[in-house]
C-alpha cells in the first residue's frame, strides 16, 4: 500500500491511496480537468460518482493539499491474466489547473512507479493521445519511452488523433 507521505518538491502535498470518502471530490477534479486532449471518453456528467465497479478506490492514488483533493492517478493491472502480473497500467491522471507546475503530476508518477513495483510489477505503461503534449513531456521527463503509436485512432472534434504508448522499466 501507498503510504501518505509528502512530495519532495511540494512540502505541503501528500499522496496516498483514494478512499471512498474522496468520491465527490474526485468527480469534481475529473469534470474540471477533462479536455478533448486528454480524453477519449465524453465530458463527465455532474453528480458526485466517480467509482463504479471497474473504477475501485483501491486502484487511484490521490494527491492531496491543505486537506483538498488537488490530483489523482489511476492505477491497474491492463490484462488480468497471470502471464501479464508483471505489467501495470496507468489509465487516467488529473491534477488541478490551481496547482499545475508545482510538482503534483510528477510526484504522482514517481507514488504511481513504487506502488507498481510494491504490487510486484516490472513494467509501467501508459497511452496518452499525441494532442497532449504537456502530458507527453512529463511522461518522457519521468523516464517514459515511446513504444509505439496507433496512427489516426481517435476522431475527436473532427480531427483525427494518434495514440502514443508509452512505457518504463520499473
Amino acid at each position: 500500500m501507498v503510504r501518505e507521505r509528502q512530495t519532495g518538491g511540494v512540502n505541503d502535498v501528500v499522496i496516498r491511496k483514494a478512499r471512498p470518502q474522496d468520491e465527490r471530490a474526485l468527480a469534481d477534479l475529473d469534470r474540471r480537468t477533462w479536455a478533448p486532449d486528454n480524453s477519449v471518453v465524453p465530458r463527465p456528467s455532474a453528480g458526485p460518482h466517480f467509482f463504479d465497479r471497474f473504477n475501485l478506490p483501491d486502484d487511484f492514488l490521490v494527491a492531496e493539499r491543505a486537506g483538498k483533493v488537488v490530483g489523482f492517478l489511476r492505477l491497474v493491472q491492463p490484462i488480468r491474466q497471470p502471464t501479464a502480473a508483471h505489467v501495470r497500467q496507468i489509465q487516467g491522471l488529473g491534477v488541478d489547473h490551481s496547482v499545475r507546475g508545482l510538482g503534483i503530476g510528477r510526484a504522482l508518477l514517481e507514488a504511481a512507479c513504487a506502488e507498481a513495483r510494491r504490487q510486484g510489477a516490472r513494467r509501467l505503461t501508459l497511452r496518452v493521445l499525441s494532442v497532449n503534449t504537456s502530458a507527453r513531456r512529463l511522461y518522457e521527463r519521468t523516464g517514459f519511452h515511446i513504444e509505439g503509436i496507433l496512427r489516426e485512432e481517435f476522431l475527436i472534434e473532427g480531427a483525427y488523433v494518434d495514440d502514443v504508448l508509452m512505457a518504463r522499466v520499473l
